[in-house]
């Protein structure tokens, strides 16, 4: 195999790899005993830390999610309370890249054992993650968490999508089944 063919071989699967490193990271848990089918209503706490922007964009994203569930919002008083809280941090990934495998697939020839060069770099990205918290209002509970975490783009549009993505993959199997329900 040529050099050339085996450098973009190698450079697809770190691509691939990446991808995966990458995807949402959802996670969600409930209290069991629960009983989401008395909750038709529900009514938003804060997000944290505000920002009018992204405050916005959650909401629509949730509010959407939860409409299609047959709950309504109401300004004040709903069966559950919202809270959102967004953070953001930098991570660090290292990332090696080979140039070939040393003259085959197996041992070089002369050399023996040597497997080619590589080159290790640092790379930094922001990462994002999102919690949404359902409190019953009328007992202060916490009855329902789900966390979204992904690699943030430096494209708007793009984390616009990934938020639409990563709520609808939160509220996917939303309201969950209770020992109440």
């Amino acid at each position: 195999m040529k050099p050339i063919r085996r450098a973009m071989l190698c450079s697809i699967f770190v691509l691939l790899m990446l991808g995966c490193a990458f995807a949402q990271q959802i996670r969600t848990d409930f209290d069991h005993q629960a009983n989401f089918s008395q909750y038709k209503t529900y009514s938003w706490q804060q997000i944290m830390p505000a920002n009018s922007l992204w405050d916005a964009r959650i909401k629509n994203a949730v509010d959407a999610e939860l409409t299609t569930k047959g709950w309504t919002q109401v300004a004040s008083g709903g069966d559950v309370a919202i809270v959102a809280i967004k953070t953001t941090q930098t991570q660090r990934t290292l990332q090696t890249f080979y140039d070939g495998f040393g003259g085959g697939w197996g041992w070089r020839r002369f050399g023996g054992g040597e497997f080619g060069e590589s080159e290790t770099t640092e790379q930094d990205y922001k990462e994002g993650t999102l919690v949404i918290d359902m409190y019953d209002a009328k007992n202060k509970q916490l009855i329902w968490r789900s966390s979204a975490e992904d690699a943030l783009s430096s494209k708007p549009e793009k984390n616009e999508k990934n938020l639409e993505k990563g709520v609808a993959k939160m509220f996917k199997k939303f309201p969950p089944e209770s020992a109440k329900g």
